[in-house]
């Protein structure tokens, strides 16, 4: 919970400011309902089934501890957290190679 501005302001709004300043003026707002889509959309349904999935591959089940109770489960946290780690790794790499920032340019007329 702690992390949770840092994290917003570091991916939510700076990719806001990136698609900000490559979008050619006529397609910004276009631009900027995408970027929206595909990270509080489509994004956060798609992590949440990956997430489901982690974590339920990290869950033990524990023996009950008195006769006739529950079972109960206990989530291996550390090896848990490699792998949406490892995740972000690759796409900050990805983002590092794939993005130039150069700007769009602005002098050049509408193709459409």
């Amino acid at each position: 919970l702690l992390l949770h501005g840092i994290c917003y302001d570091f991916f939510f709004v700076t990719g806001q400011i990136y698609t900000d300043k490559i979008a050619p003026p006529e397609i910004r707002s276009q631009a900027q309902g995408m970027l929206v889509f595909f990270t509080l959309g489509f994004g956060m349904f798609i992590g949440a089934l990956v997430a489901g999935q982690i974590e339920a591959a990290h869950t033990v089940a524990l023996e009950p501890s008195e006769p006739g109770g529950e079972p109960g489960k206990m989530v291996e946290w550390a090896s848990l957290w490699l792998k949406p780690a490892g995740m972000a790794a690759v796409v900050m790499l990805l983002f590092a190679f794939a993005f130039s920032g150069k700007k769009a340019d602005e002098s050049t007329p509408n193709a459409a």
